[in-house]
């Protein structure tokens, strides 16, 4: 864990984001010795976390209010122990959204945080592998997603994606290229969306992780649980940090936390030279968790 999250605060313009997709966010808070323990050892301003698997009428009190952060969630509507996402942040945002566009807002995969002009999405993006239906789904919240943030990158709106995109890239991003061909994550029509987006000449984001550590190879995001694949380290990158070309000067390093364990993915983190606009005044977005009526008494605020 200190091999890649001992850097921090060079200057007092920099920003941590962390992103981690926990497969189950109360059996990882269990195992990890408790939510305030993780948060502190991620060593991050935000933390956005995917499937949670939790919705909100089993939301434990100590996993939703941790001292020093606010946390922003989105629920899945459609089934129990399902998808969902949080945002964890020690700086409060100036808005919180839910989602991105009301077709796919239902599996809570989506949290968007604005910091002034730099909107950060924590995503967990649909898997497709589960026949054709759910590969089209796939593909249709990748269109959608992508017009979404082609509108606000023109807007001027600086914006950062995290989030496990369930699909590798490239050849060097998963261990066994030639057979994962024929798996959803690694298709012609899923890695062609991906050739689009960060590599075409009308690309919009950049793979922050790929910009920095261009040829290495070996650097997985997540390994199958069942054939024990992380001891041998066979595994899939398909979890990214893709930003826009206006804040691409602004990444000072990104990187794969490989050895932080508790899930079948392992964090990634971004580090920025930024101040990030905080909000101001105490008024709070709904999605945030202090705001939740069941925690009206014993809240914890974000440290300002």
């Amino acid at each position: 864990r200190q091999a890649c999250l001992a850097l921090r605060r060079l200057s007092l313009r920099s920003m941590r984001l962390v992103s981690w997709n926990v497969n189950g966010l109360r059996a990882v808070a269990r195992k990890e010795g408790g939510m305030a323990k993780i948060l502190g050892s991620l060593g991050a301003d935000v933390v956005c976390m995917q499937e949670t698997k939790l919705t909100r009428d089993v939301l434990p009190r100590e996993i939703a209010l941790v001292e020093g952060w606010e946390s922003y969630w989105s629920f899945c509507r459609t089934r129990k122990g399902y998808s969902g996402v949080v945002t964890y942040t020690r700086v409060p945002p100036t808005s919180a959204v839910e989602g991105f566009h009301d077709d796919f807002n239902d599996e809570g995969r989506c949290i968007r945080l604005d910091f002034g002009s730099l909107v950060l999405f924590n995503v967990y993006f649909p898997n497709g592998g589960r026949g054709e239906e759910r590969l089209n789904y796939k593909m249709d919240y990748y269109a959608a997603f992508e017009k979404h943030c082609k509108d606000l990158i023109e807007a001027g709106k600086r914006v950062c994606v995290c989030g496990d995109v369930n699909t590798a890239h490239l050849d060097i991003d998963v261990h066994h290229p030639k057979q994962a061909c024929k798996l959803s994550g690694f298709l012609p029509i899923e890695r062609a969306w991906m050739d689009r987006v960060i590599q075409s000449e009308n690309r919009i984001f950049t793979d922050t992780f790929r910009h920095f550590h261009a040829d290495e190879a070996d650097r997985y995001t997540y390994w199958d649980v069942k054939t024990g694949a992380r001891a041998r380290n066979k595994g899939w990158r398909i979890d990214y940090f893709l930003v826009s070309d206006n804040m691409l000067s602004l990444c000072k390093e990104a990187d794969i936390c490989a050895d932080v364990l508790g899930s079948d993915h392992c964090p990634i983190r971004l580090d920025l030279d930024l101040d990030p606009e905080r909000r101001s005044g105490d008024s709070m977005s709904a999605l945030c968790a202090s705001s939740f009526v069941e925690f009206a008494n014993g809240e914890a605020r974000a440290a300002t």
